[in-house]
């Protein structure tokens, strides 16, 4: 494979989601794109994307240029004493199209990761601290995956926090809506189990 088409499947294989493969064929149809439209718009939207785009200085979520902190820092609706954290951006996205959170989010932009040398340190901790802080926060919710990294990132958020007084939780983990017990793994039926609520009053 010629250098750039190599250099461009490196870039989109970085990609969550994508694979080598992927990445190949992805990287092959914009070469072979006749009339370079689909290039163009492309590069096009990457280099708006650069301009107008950061992440928001308050929950490090994402945000444009002329507006931060974001918008979802700055709504006065949303309730500002519990805090969402989350591993990053994408995870308040989703989050926020469930419709089911009104608080405010932070996002850490990692997890502890010994085998990446990731301490807290690399992660946005102490602006969490000034937050909980000076914020009037009640409830912080660890929202983080259940591997084993996020889970001991999510211990250790709760050390950390719990002696400010505030409430610390933890997002119940189960059963995906559809699903059955039969294709459940063992840790998520552990933490269906552990995570359970009354039913009725």
């Amino acid at each position: 494979m010629i250098e750039p088409l190599e250099r461009l499947v490196r870039v989109l294989a970085g990609l969550p989601g994508l694979g080598r493969r992927s990445a190949e064929r992805i990287a092959l149809r914009l070469a072979w794109d006749r009339n370079r439209g689909l290039l163009k718009d492309l590069v096009q939207a990457l280099q708006e994307l650069d301009a107008s785009v950061r992440l928001c200085s308050e929950c490090g979520g994402i945000t444009l240029v002329t507006r931060d902190p974001c918008e979802l820092c700055t709504d006065p609706r949303r309730d500002s004493h519990v805090l969402c954290v989350v591993e990053d951006p994408a995870d308040i996205a989703i989050i926020e199209a469930s419709g089911a959170f009104r608080g405010r989010y932070h996002a850490l932009l990692g997890h502890i990761s010994p085998m990446r040398g990731q301490g807290p340190q690399e992660l946005r901790f102490e602006r969490l601290l000034h937050r909980i802080r000076t914020g009037g926060v009640t409830e912080v919710i660890i929202a983080l995956d259940t591997d084993a990294e996020n889970e001991a990132t999510a211990r250790w958020l709760g050390e950390e926090i719990l002696p400010l007084g505030v409430r610390v939780t933890r997002i119940a983990y189960g059963l995906p809506v559809g699903s059955g017990i039969a294709y459940a793994d063992p840790q998520t039926l552990q933490h269906a189990l552990a995570g359970r609520v009354p039913l009725g009053r």
